[in-house]
């Protein structure tokens, strides 16, 4: 059950989301144009999901889970991106065990993808178990990461591997130029701080009108936003075992808005999954600066 934990597929927007280092489209790094492509800027916003499990497999040795996810973004082009996360679930094995779990994250990305920040706890039954903790930039053509938790040291990746609201940025640019189909490798200083995820993205068609209901309620502030069904596949690349197949580690499917809100979440680990429906919805205010430094 650790492993349900231990990822951070939300981010980015959540989580996570997002595209292309050898993507069939090629934007490049994401930037305050590309962040504003169509004049339709990430939303600063606060959104509570309420978790359940969706179906298990015998072998998943789950027999209930629920849970609550809060997720927060705010920042803008000019400034960078802050994103704070928190995930509880209780979940109950086949034998009546239960087990509360809290993984705690919050990071900042700048606006030009160059750096990145993160912090990442994870909790259960209020046990620190797992915490990773570091930065990641942009230097001499490699993007270095400087890890002080869990262990200190440093390395490096390609530079056009991605953070994730990069990720997410390069989702909504395929998905705003009719694009169906993106692959990434992305970073987000998740489990031990030293892995990087290799990613296919599935984007379905653009929908005008389709917004969540909250407390019986359309959230008509979504009403203009386009949206589109995405699948995002997590790969482990250290779990390629050469034969040129290989097994997604999870799956995230979402509908995601142009603005960068998503709901309708499932998370697929392949014995079980989990769902996620959006109970509140918080947008903040802000006044989004079309020239940086001017």
């Amino acid at each position: 059950m650790q492993r349900l934990f231990r990822n951070r597929a939300f981010l980015g927007g959540l989580l996570v989301i997002g595209a292309p280092i050898s993507t069939v489209f090629s934007f490049g790094t994401v930037n305050q144009a590309a962040a504003q492509i169509a004049g339709v800027p990430l939303a600063q916003h606060r959104a509570v999901y309420d978790m359940k499990l969706a179906d298990s497999l015998q072998q998943s040795g789950i027999a209930g889970l629920s849970g609550r996810m809060v997720y927060e973004f705010s920042g803008d082009a000019c400034d960078g991106y802050s994103v704070n996360f928190r995930f509880v679930t209780q979940f109950q094995d086949v034998n009546g065990g239960l087990q509360v779990t809290d993984l705690q994250t919050t990071s900042f990305e700048d606006a030009g993808a160059e750096n990145y920040q993160f912090l990442s706890k994870t909790y259960v039954d209020q046990k620190l178990v797992e915490s990773s903790r570091g930065a990641a930039r942009l230097e001499s053509g490699l993007k270095a990461i400087d890890l002080k938790e869990p262990t200190e040291k440093t390395l490096e990746i390609g530079k056009d591997v991605q953070f994730p609201t990069e990720h997410l940025m390069s989702i909504l640019n395929a998905a705003r130029t009719g694009g169906h189909f993106t692959a990434s490798d992305i970073y987000d200083g998740a489990e031990t701080g030293d892995k990087v995820f290799a990613t296919t993205a599935v984007i379905g068609a653009k929908a005008v009108g389709e917004v969540p209901e909250i407390d019986g309620k359309r959230e008509e502030t979504l009403d203009a936003i386009a949206s589109w069904p995405v699948t995002v596949a997590y790969f482990d690349p250290s779990q390629d075992e050469g034969n040129g197949e290989q097994t997604p580690v999870y799956q995230l499917s979402f509908r995601l808005f142009e603005n960068g809100i998503s709901d309708k979440l499932v998370l697929d680990y392949g014995d079980f999954k989990l769902a996620g429906t959006m109970t509140a919805l918080e947008l903040h205010d802000h006044t989004s600066q079309s020239n940086c430094g001017n």
